[in-house]
């Protein structure tokens, strides 16, 4: 694949088994943030689209949902293969769209194949339960059933993972589903469909539509065959989301990001922890909703960390990232780049200070594209944006704590609840941390604790609803309960 991508045979809509151009002949530029270049245009579709797309799943539920767990799972087997053996072209499509270096967007299409393995296994895991009857001649059963047609929302930031996270848990369940990527990065999901259908999926079981996300949502949320939505992204969308679903009880699962805290305490290697954290905040230039926002570090070995985090940031490389050799890729557009801007200004103006980065980069390879260096800042207060709101990019701020408690209380002192990150050795600092800490997750030396088995979620302004493990399944199940009279 060239440096542009062409135009390709799934560069398109999903609906019914088909690829399709949809209503409209309007068509939509895909950006590179690193170069600014087009890198393909795709259908720009329609409301019409999205209810062909629905009516489509519809139809199929009936058969798909009707199908053992066995032959469901033979589907997303065939799936996570086809998705294995593609990983290099679907890696290099991640990188042209998102930006983010191909080493990172490799890892994230194989985790999505794991997604899709997993489920597989775990559709054949769906037990109903007996529950011991008061009366004699009674029996009751439990059994758990698709929720219908779903619809999922996905964002631009992991345009691989996070569709695998929703579509697989709702195939595996027995559900349809219609997918609606981020307008900035379709193509990744695209490919990803790709293998669903290439798989042979029966038509209209997975179905992905395009178009303006205002417009796609309002279909979504109008018909009431669509029993379930799934969306990631901001907290004001997803504000917005839950209004719309009031009026027909529709089911939610929201991820919302988050604003995550890493509590540094003084028995750690600091050399190791400082490592590991410039590592983890600059992971897709910190536009990752688990990413490691407020930096608490124990007043004890705060000087020699702060070195050790400013040198580590330093030799990060900042390029394109078709370049093997890059470390840090774009920001995802103007908007984003604009947001760093904003929140790095604003600390500035409020007393904080710049070790290194804050601003974008000069040179002739930087003249095109959405960059900003990654940055450190000390001397940063609660009232600071970037102590309160999600930057969702390169910047990694420290701050001192003096001991235990103080760290909890700040790291809790957010109205979001996604993930937190503890760094020690000591074993009872870890449990009485981690149990304390108000979030749906806690990395302990673990900045990437998402994995297909274990749950994915938040809590507070977080959202609600889980992705990954037997959780992630149930939320597209319904529980029916099934009374029996032997003698009537």
């Amino acid at each position: 694949m060239a440096a542009i991508a062409e135009r390709v045979d799934y560069f398109r809509m999903l609906i019914d088994g088909e690829w399709t151009d949809g209503a409209s002949t309007k068509m939509r530029p895909i950006i590179n943030p690193a170069t600014e270049e087009v890198v393909a245009e795709v259908p720009d579709g329609m409301p019409d689209d999205a209810h062909r797309a629905i009516d489509a799943a519809s139809r199929a539920f009936r058969d798909w949902s009707r199908l053992t767990p066995y032959e469901r799972a033979r589907y997303l087997k065939r799936a996570a293969d086809l998705i294995r053996e593609r990983t290099e072209e679907i890696a290099r499509l991640m990188t042209l769209e998102v930006g983010k270096p191909i080493k990172e967007s490799r890892v994230e299409v194989r985790m999505a194949a794991d997604y899709f393995e997993w489920y597989a296994e775990e559709a054949k895991r769906n037990y109903g339960d007996i529950v011991p009857q008061f009366v004699p001649q009674k029996r009751h059963w439990v059994i758990r059933q698709p929720v219908g047609v779903v619809a999922t929302i996905t964002p631009w930031n992991f345009p691989a993972n996070l569709l695998a996270r929703k579509v697989a848990p709702a195939l595996a369940a027995g559900c349809t589903v219609v997918s609606k990527p981020d307008h900035r990065t379709p193509l990744t999901a695209m490919a990803i469909f790709k293998c669903l259908h290439d798989a042979e999926l029966p038509a209209g079981v997975a179905n992905l539509v395009t178009g303006e996300p205002a417009e796609i949502a309002a279909v979504f949320f109008a018909d009431q065959r669509v029993r379930k939505i799934s969306f990631t992204g901001s907290k004001r969308v997803g504000r917005l989301l839950m209004q719309q679903a009031a009026d027909q009880i529709k089911r939610l699962s929201l991820e919302l990001g988050g604003h995550a805290p890493v509590l540094i305490f003084p028995d750690v290697d600091v050399d190791k922890a400082a490592q590991w954290t410039v590592r983890a905040k600059f992971r897709n230039n910190g536009q990752t909703c688990i990413s490691p926002n407020r930096i608490y570090v124990h007043e004890q070995i705060w000087d020699a960390f702060v070195e050790r985090v400013v040198h580590y940031t330093k030799q990060l490389r900042l390029g394109n990232g078709l370049d093997e050799d890059t470390d840090v890729g774009p920001l995802i557009d103007a908007n984003g780049l604009a947001k760093v801007e904003r929140h790095v200004q604003d600390a500035i103006a409020k007393g904080a200070k710049v070790l290194c980065g804050g601003k974008r980069p000069e040179g002739d390879a930087f003249r095109k594209g959405f960059w900003f260096e990654p940055t450190v800042l000390v001397n940063v207060a609660p009232e600071m944006l970037v102590s309160c709101e999600e930057t969702f990019g390169p910047v990694l701020p420290l701050i001192p704590f003096r001991d235990r408690e103080e760290g909890i209380e700040r790291a809790n002192d957010s109205p979001f609840g996604l993930a937190a990150y503890l760094l020690t050795n000591d074993l009872r600092t870890v449990i009485e941390v981690a149990e304390r800490l108000e979030t749906g997750m806690v990395g302990v030396w673990d900045f990437a604790p998402a994995t297909p088995q274990c749950p994915f979620g938040g809590v507070k302004q977080s959202g609600f609803g889980s992705e990954g493990g037997w959780e992630g399944l149930k939320e597209y199940l319904v529980t029916k309960h099934i009374s029996i009279v032997l003698e009537p």
